[in-house]
């Protein structure tokens, strides 16, 4: 069975069990599964602030500012329910394997009336680092916070 092939099956059970669960995103090393019903990328920052690494992951949606977290987190493989042509090059870059069940332009926000903040904060972003600086800053203004100058 090639890499791919091998990352295709655990793939597949990580995105039954994200959609049998309810869940939003699941990161697996080994044994060891972390889970979230956290919307957004909210749950990749956690979990990299709480210094936790995976081999594999699975999401419901992944553009380029939880691509560039899925690099951080150390994936090997990932599969989203929806993602973004950008989030699929960034894996790409990265050397992730990428599987996804759409693949859109870009992510629209909630509201559906454009861009998602993240995907927008990210959008010149070339390393990981500095990806990450941009979410931190763009979530300390969704929560009411002044940007830094």
């Amino acid at each position: 069975m090639s890499g791919g092939e091998a990352y295709s099956e655990a793939l597949r059970a990580l995105s039954g069990r994200l959609q049998r669960e309810g869940l939003t995103c699941i990161l697996q090393q080994g044994e060891r599964v972390l889970t979230s019903t956290q919307r957004g990328v909210a749950p990749l920052v956690a979990w990299l602030d709480a210094g936790e690494a995976g081999c594999i992951a699975a999401d419901k949606v992944v553009g380029r500012a939880a691509a560039f977290l899925y690099v951080l987190l150390g994936v090997r493989a990932v599969f989203a329910g929806v993602m973004s042509e950008g989030g699929r090059r960034v894996l790409s870059a990265h050397g992730i394997h990428a599987e996804y069940g759409a693949l859109c332009d870009v992510i629209i926000n909630r509201a559906g009336t454009g861009m998602c903040p993240m995907e927008e904060a990210v959008r010149s972003a070339v390393r990981p680092e500095e990806a990450l600086a941009l979410i931190r800053r763009r979530q300390r203004e969704l929560r009411g916070g002044k940007p830094e100058q």
